[in-house]
């Protein structure tokens, strides 16, 4: 194996391999990194594991809305830099942060069971019972979001949506502790996963708002070359998580997306086939293009067809027939390519030129 990986020497004279895993400092990032560290020691009971948790752009910078900073890969650069100095041996993200297209070398070598990917409505304490349909015409509605934003305006007009930064633990406090908001948009997957489920005043469907790509799934990412690393995590796919995630990937991809546009998905897997929903909108949500899109993903074909031997949108996977993954694949592109034939580029070029104004 390639790279100056770190052994510890046991009391009976054997020496292990450390796996180090990378993650942001923050406690929902930490809390996903364990979640994956246990999954990986059932798994693997005799694996010696290290955990590397460091800040990152987004984590640093919290005064500015994301879609500001223009920086495609806010939460994720610094976790790369210490993957490509070999200081971590893998790193574990929420998978919405990580780019359509990787840096050279590194891949998606699991993507884990998917939470709920939908976007969740915490009230104030003051307005605990209430939803957005019954909240007071002009309440006030945090969120960081341009997707969520623009879909809610034009879903509840009657409310004002305003940007608030900050990880859970600082945007719930916001909430809680002044009275700026009457409530803030938060992923329903990062509130689980904290323990924070009660907290939850409303779940949107796809009807009030659609999610982010990626969206309630966590990715772990791995040096391509490490063949043994990619091995290991690669058990931990999730069959339907894996298409559905391609091919919310691959529509973005197409579209050129990223924070600064509002692009929002809805996927589904039924008696194999894979159904996509995808939407663009401008910022204030008055235009919105939608269509959805369906293919057939036969999971009992030949498995070892070629699968894993190049990256679906930077996702590696050996495990799924060929067949299934290039549809996943497809299904995204074909789904951002209508789109973009109805008009698509128009909105997401006013909505970036508008946001970029701001």
């Amino acid at each position: 194996m390639e790279g100056p990986f770190k052994y510890i020497r046991e009391g009976n004279g054997t020496v292990t391999r450390v796996i180090r895993m990378g993650t942001r400092k923050s406690q929902l990032a930490r809390i996903q990194t364990d979640s994956v560290a246990e999954k990986l020691k059932e798994l693997y009971p005799d694996l010696q594991l290290e955990i590397v948790a460091m800040s990152t752009i987004g984590d640093k910078i919290l005064d500015t809305a994301l879609s500001k900073i223009g920086e495609k890969s806010l939460f994720t650069k610094e976790l790369e830099n210490a993957l490509e100095r070999n200081e971590v041996d893998l790193v574990v993200h929420s998978l919405k942060d990580l780019p359509t297209s990787l840096p050279p070398g590194f891949t998606i070598g699991a993507v884990l069971q998917r939470e709920n990917p939908h976007d969740a409505v915490v009230l104030h304490p003051k307005n605990a019972g209430l939803s957005l349909d019954s909240l007071p015409e002009k309440s006030v509605i945090g969120t960081s979001s341009l997707r969520r934003a623009a879909q809610l305006k034009k879903r509840f007009p009657q409310l004002v949506f305003e940007n608030i930064r900050g990880n859970l633990n600082t945007r719930l406090k916001k909430l809680d502790e002044k009275e700026d908001f009457a409530a803030i948009i938060l992923a329903a997957a990062g509130l689980k996963r904290m323990g924070w489920e009660s907290r939850i005043g409303q779940v949107l469907g796809p009807e009030d708002c659609m999610y982010a790509v990626g969206q309630g799934a966590l990715a772990i990412e791995v040096r391509a070359r490490d063949r043994d690393i990619l091995e290991m995590v690669s058990v931990l796919h999730d069959p339907d998580t894996v298409l559905r995630c391609i091919a919310e990937r691959a529509f973005l991809k197409q579209l050129e997306g990223g924070c600064s546009v509002p692009v929002a998905v809805h996927t589904e897997v039924k008696n194999s086939v894979l159904y996509l929903t995808g939407a663009v909108y401008s910022l204030d949500g008055t235009d919105c293009l939608k269509d959805t899109m369906q293919t057939n993903i036969d999971l009992h074909d030949l498995v070892h067809d070629g699968a894993g031997e190049r990256a679906h949108v930077g996702v590696t996977v050996h495990s799924l027939p060929l067949l299934a993954l290039d549809a996943a694949e497809k299904l995204g592109t074909d789904l951002a390519n209508l789109l973009l034939s109805k008009g698509a580029q128009d909105i997401l070029t006013t909505a970036r030129q508008l946001n970029d104004a701001r």
